[in-house]
């Protein structure tokens, strides 16, 4: 895509936007965080830092960080284009399988789960052949299976045809 093309997209959020947005969730963060320090301690005790003194003051500096960034980006022209339609659509193309894929492990396994990630992003993204798809994921599959379970010996977690292959 052209710089032309990019600045003709359609936007669909703002700099301005996305900065405000993490500037008061980095706020909202570093006021809870500071709060639970103050209740663990966040003074100075006869034998020096109590517990919650450096993450407290780390949560004031947060703070302050958040409240600059929201000044900034108040005070700043909300028209630059932080992301558009299009550019949206190919990142979704990424985060919704990735997100499927850490639900499908819990369900599947973690072994079947990587193999249908891996295909699956081959076949529609990669736009590669059914059957190289299929045995890359195999092969990859086989070597974590190999790395983790054999040499590492670190179970991780299974689903039912793996239990079924394995039990």
């Amino acid at each position: 895509m052209s710089l032309e093309s990019h600045s003709e997209e359609r936007s669909l959020v703002s700099y301005r936007s996305v900065d405000l947005a993490v500037s008061v969730v980095l706020l909202i963060c570093a006021f809870v965080l500071g709060w639970d320090n103050l209740k663990l301690g966040a003074g100075w005790a006869p034998d020096g830092p109590e517990s919650g003194y450096f993450p407290f003051y780390l949560s004031v500096i947060l703070g302050i960080a958040s409240i600059v960034g929201i000044v900034k980006a108040l005070r700043t022209d909300g028209a630059e284009s932080f992301v558009g339609r299009g550019q949206f659509k190919r990142v979704l193309q990424v985060a919704a399988p990735s997100i499927a894929y850490v639900a499908a492990i819990d369900f599947l396994g973690i072994y079947v789960a990587s193999f249908l990630l891996i295909s699956g992003f081959m076949i529609v993204l990669g736009k590669s052949k059914p059957i190289k798809s299929i045995i890359t994921a195999a092969i990859f599959v086989a070597i974590m299976f190999y790395v983790f379970e054999v040499q590492f010996t670190v179970l991780l977690p299974k689903g039912p045809l793996e239990n079924a292959i394995m039990y």
